[in-house]
């Protein structure tokens, strides 16, 4: 597409000027380009009003009269504040100023809760000078809306602008009733010194540092009476602040600006005092620039003793680096702990301890909390054994079972050592109470150990069978819980009892490990020497399984605690039937022969032991082909075992075998 000039020329009828320069132009213009451009002009032109010039009166209210139409009409079809402020702003350039103030009325009905109403109201005021009107513009602003500092600072600055300096005063008055920011009462007190009414400043400073009792109100009341030269007032403020604040109150800052205040006046061993007791009682996380201030003070007024003092404590201050780059590495704080219990500081102890705890981990899942939780146990036991604060200890373990997400996950150690904890304080009611709620919050296996074990030493059986059966409704598949039940009541005597739970327990077809409990059945019927309902056990045990072990446990049953090898004998005969034909069964049937062979050795006679010597197979080596990890066929060499009846069936085997016989005499000879 040719450009606009090139188009240009071409339209022109005569003497046409040849183009030299036939190549495209840079930047193409196309029609729709072109009419695109027309109709954005078009749209940005705006006609402008004319102007107009009023002459008499008569126009100049029906001007007024047009312009508050159109302000009302605007007024019903919006409620914004924007255009009341623009019609009042209008009001008061046409000196209407009760039409403003009318405006403004209006306006305040619908957003009474908007400050800059209220600022742009009291502005009109002010700047029409009518004092009056302004003084209860602000007077209903700050009733309205007291927590507005704008409005206050307004009020108060418009005041001392009147030169009504009581007027100003009795506007802060009321502000501080709301108890506002520091800012607030510090105009208030700079207003106060400007008038030089010390006194005043001093009694509003007083108020400050109840309403504001941070150590930033303190220095500021301090530095007050040693800028106006009172030295005793300020020591005195000082220490009224380290008084009221406490330990937890106060921070670095006001020791360090007490101490330096001593140190101004050559007070070197107070100023060392206050440095010493706020290391004593500051933790060593929130006092690096203490530490640093007091080491450059020993440096230039202390001895070597001194010195020394400071690096003691560099142990503690290294340790409270490392919390700040990981408040989560319990390790360290482990050893913070350990080392404030060889000090044998049990307050500061306490404080490290209570810090460590509160680090709670951010996830709920047990991997994170096992290494935190021995903070808690560590620390239960610093209040048992070395404090002996026995109310503290209570305290703590009460504490961290609350603590513990128990719906996920729990620990069972701590509410064993909770429990063992009240026994050793003879509470016995507290220590049930204690395991009763660990097993409703999360029961789990060693807590219902512990409390069975607690119940059997005190003689409370009827508890012993309640907590047992709890066991088996909360884990009817650990063979363990029914195993225990049996051997609660076998101890007790109660054969009925335990011959019912093991039946029951044996029906149970979801059992993790069924064998423990027939086994731990089984015995109990040797024990009591109850062999024909062993017997029957073990047939009953047979029907669900014909697995190699409870054949031959059955034999030895026979032959040693029945003394019946003849029976044993039955046994291995009919276990060696049942196994006969099963190829997947060779090698368990191999070792049914073994154990018989062993048998027969032991209470056979020799045409016994000959017979089962016949019956023994014979171990080959066979060859078979196998996938490896890398899917490629190999041959594999294994053990297998051929029984005489199978080389009977096998005639090529036994040629086999004279072939092997001839080569190795053939060899040997």
């Amino acid at each position: 597409m040719s450009n606009l000039n090139n188009g240009a020329q071409n339209a022109m009828p005569s003497k046409v000027t040849k183009v030299k320069n036939k190549s495209a132009a840079p930047i193409q213009i196309t029609s729709e380009h072109i009419l695109r451009v027309a109709l954005d002009g078009a749209a940005t032109e705006t006609p402008k009003a004319p102007k107009q010039h009023i002459t008499d009166q008569d126009e100049l209210e029906a001007y007024r009269t047009r312009k508050r139409k159109g302000y009302e009409e605007t007024l019903i079809r919006t409620t914004s504040m924007v255009v009341f402020q623009k019609y009042a702003s209008w009001e008061e350039s046409q000196k209407e100023f009760d039409r403003a103030r009318s405006i403004y009325e209006r306006c305040l009905e619908r957003h009474h809760r908007n400050v800059q109403v209220w600022l742009r109201y009291a502005d009109m005021e002010m700047r029409n000078k009518f004092i009056n009107h302004a003084r209860n513009v602000w007077d209903r602003a700050v009733a309205l809306l007291p927590r507005v500092p704008q409005l206050w600072y307004k009020y108060s600055f418009f005041e001392d602008m009147m030169g009504n300096s009581p007027g100003a005063r009795a506007v802060f008055d009321r502000w501080m009733q709301w108890k506002p920011e520091p800012q607030a009462w510090n105009s208030y007190i700079k207003f106060e010194i400007r008038l030089n009414l010390l006194e005043n400043a001093r009694n509003i400073f007083e108020k400050y540092i109840l309403v504001h009792p941070f150590t930033k109100t303190w220095i500021k009341y301090a530095k007050f009476e040693e800028k106006h030269g009172d030295v005793t007032k300020s020591r005195s403020i000082f220490s009224r602040a380290i008084d009221f604040l406490g330990d937890e109150g106060c921070d670095e800052s006001i020791f360090i600006s007490f101490a330096k205040f001593e140190e101004r006046y050559k007070e070197v061993e107070r100023a060392r005092l206050i440095y010493k007791y706020a290391l004593d009682h500051i933790p060593k996380s929130k006092a690096q620039l203490l530490f640093e201030t007091f080491t450059n003070f020993e440096k230039q007024h202390g001895d070597r003793i001194g010195i020394e003092d400071i690096l003691l404590s560099k142990k503690r201050f290294q340790y409270e680096e490392d919390i700040k780059l990981n408040s989560k590495n319990y390790d360290v704080w482990f050893d913070y702990t350990r080392l404030e219990e060889n000090n044998g500081d049990v307050e500061r102890t306490r404080e490290i301890y209570e810090r460590a705890i509160s680090n709670i981990p951010p996830m709920y899942e047990k991997k994170y909390w096992r290494r935190y939780i021995y903070l808690w146990i560590n620390y239960a036991l610093f209040e048992e054994l070395g404090a002996k604060d026995i109310d503290k200890t209570r305290e703590v373990y009460q504490a961290v079972t609350k603590l513990i997400p128990h719906k996920q996950f729990s620990f069972s150690k701590i509410w064993i050592m909770y429990a063992n904890f009240e026994i050793r304080q003879l509470q016995l009611q507290s220590a049930r109470q204690i395991l009763g709620q660990a097993l409703g919050l999360a029961p789990k296996q060693k807590v219902l150990d512990t409390y069975i074990q607690l119940e059997i030493k005190l003689g409370s059986f009827d508890r012993v069978r309640k907590l047992y059966e709890k066991y088996i409704h909360l884990y009817p598949d650990s063979c363990d819980s029914w195993s225990k039940f049996a051997q609660f009541e076998a101890e007790l005597g109660e054969t009925k009892r335990v011959r019912g739970i093991y039946e029951i327990a044996v029906q149970q077809e979801s059992l993790e490990t069924p064998e423990i409990v027939w086994k731990n059945y089984i015995d109990f019927e040797i024990e009591r020497k109850d062999f024909g309902a062993v017997r029957a056990l073990y047939r009953r045990l047979l029907e669900r399984t014909n697995h190699i072990k409870v054949w031959i446990s059955f034999a030895q049953m026979e032959c040693t605690a029945a003394q019946e090898p003849n029976n044993a004998r039955d046994i291995f005969a009919e276990a060696n039937k049942a196994l006969k034909g099963a190829a997947a069964e060779k090698e368990e049937r191999y070792i049914l022969l073994e154990n018989w062979k062993h048998f027969e050795n032991k209470f056979g006679n020799t045409e016994q032991i000959e017979a089962i010597n016949k019956q023994m197979p014979k171990k080959v080596i066979k060859r078979r082909i196998v996938k490896n990890d890398f899917d490629e066929e190999t041959v594999e060499e294994y053990y297998d075992y051929v029984f005489p009846e199978e080389q009977s069936a096998q005639p090529n085997l036994k040629f086999l075998e004279m072939a092997q016989k001839w080569k190795k005499q053939k060899m040997d000879n």
